[in-house]
């Protein structure tokens, strides 16, 4: 993602009706790539029992780190409102913070959780496919960067109050 900090005109790419700056595109597949050997990650894992709390802790950072450093970058090439971005960005914290106290609670780490996983995958859908901009739809005028983006937003405010729901005894008071 920091490829597209670098104010170099690397030229451009035209690929299914859309034109996409080479740097945004390098940057997509370096995405891509990230995002596919995290998923694999996860599966060697689970396949092999080698499921811990680091893992259960780190691999959902390591995904927010990602997502968070993309949205970032999509506000400043003015692809992602940057009301979005913060709602995506403040969320990811927020449930990073919950996540933190009920570790301390109860040296328990909360799993991940449906909607947080699919909240992820629209949100790196999104991502890719507003790094390309909107490859394989541009032609039919179909905004599906947008579409996702918006698809993405939902799942991750769902997936917040979610993790908030589950999680919500952390803020009990243990005196009563």
């Amino acid at each position: 993602m920091l490829l597209l900090a670098i104010n170099w005109q690397w030229g451009q790419l035209s690929v299914g009706g859309a034109d996409i700056p080479m740097q945004q595109f390098i940057a997509a597949i370096v995405f891509i790539v990230a995002s596919l050997t995290d998923m694999l990650d996860g599966k060697l894992a689970r396949r092999d029992h080698l499921v811990t709390n680091f893992g259960k802790f780190a691999d959902p950072l390591a995904d927010k780190m990602l997502v968070m450093t993309a949205f970032i970058f999509l506000v400043s090439l003015g692809k992602v409102p940057a009301w979005v971005a913060a709602i995506i960005v403040c969320r990811e914290l927020a449930v990073t913070g919950l996540r933190l106290l009920i570790v301390e609670q109860n040296g328990q780490v909360m799993a991940a959780a449906m909607p947080g996983k699919i909240k992820t995958t629209t949100q790196m859908l999104a991502i890719i496919f507003l790094l390309l901009n909107n490859i394989f739809f541009a032609a039919v005028a179909i905004p599906f960067g947008e579409i996702m983006l918006y698809i993405c937003l939902f799942f991750t405010i769902y997936s917040g109050a979610d993790y908030f729901i589950k999680g919500r005894y952390v803020f009990k008071d243990t005196n009563d």
